[in-house]
C-alpha cells in the first residue's frame, strides 16, 4: 500500500457525491456527506473533481497542529487523528495545501482518508469507471503517458 492513494480524473468526475456517501457509510455508518474524508470540490464551469489526502511525504497538516494529535503513519504514510487530543482548531486545515483535510461536526475533531486500509470505498462504488483510482505517483504518470500518446497517434492518423 505504499505510496499508493486516491486520486481523481476531473475529466471523468460528475460530481455525484458517492465517493462521499461511500466514504461516510464506512467510516462512519451514516451516509452523510459532511462526515465524509474525501470532498467533491466542483470547478465551474469545467466540471468537479474529489479530492482525499494525497499522504505527502513531509505533511505541513502533521507540523502545524499545536496539539500533536496528527501522526505519519512510518507503514504506509497515511495520516492519522488522535480524536482524543483533537480539538478541531484548524490549523491542519489551512495548512493542508490540497484542501484534503475535513472537519467532522459530529466527533469534533479533523477527519482524513485512511485509505480504508488499502480497499478505498470511494474507489469501489464510484460509478464513473477511472474517475477515482487507488495509485501510486508512477502509475498515474503512466496512464497520463500512454493517454497522451494514443492521442497524438490519433491525432496524426486524421491528419493523414
Amino acid at each position: 500500500m505504499q505510496g499508493r492513494f486516491v486520486v481523481c480524473d476531473p475529466g471523468k468526475c460528475l460530481g455525484c457525491l458517492i465517493c462521499e456517501f461511500a466514504c461516510s457509510a464506512k467510516k462512519e455508518k451514516s451516509i452523510d456527506s459532511s462526515l465524509s474524508r474525501i470532498r467533491v470540490v466542483n470547478l465551474e464551469p469545467t466540471g468537479s473533481m474529489a479530492i482525499a489526502c494525497v499522504l505527502c511525504e513531509d505533511p505541513m497538516c502533521v507540523k502545524s497542529c499545536p496539539l500533536n494529535a496528527l501522526t505519519r503513519s512510518e507503514e504506509n504514510g497515511v495520516i492519522m487523528v488522535d480524536e482524543s487530543r483533537c480539538t478541531g482548531c484548524g490549523w491542519c486545515l489551512n495548512a493542508c495545501p490540497f484542501g484534503a483535510i475535513a472537519f467532522n461536526p459530529t466527533k469534533k475533531a479533523v477527519v482524513i482518508c485512511d485509505l480504508c486500509d488499502g480497499d478505498p470505498e470511494c474507489v469501489k462504488y464510484c460509478p464513473f469507471e477511472g474517475a477515482l483510482t487507488f495509485a501510486t505517483i508512477d502509475e498515474i504518470t503512466d496512464k497520463h503517458r500512454r493517454e497522451t500518446f494514443k492521442r497524438l497517434l490519433k491525432e496524426q492518423a486524421s491528419e493523414v
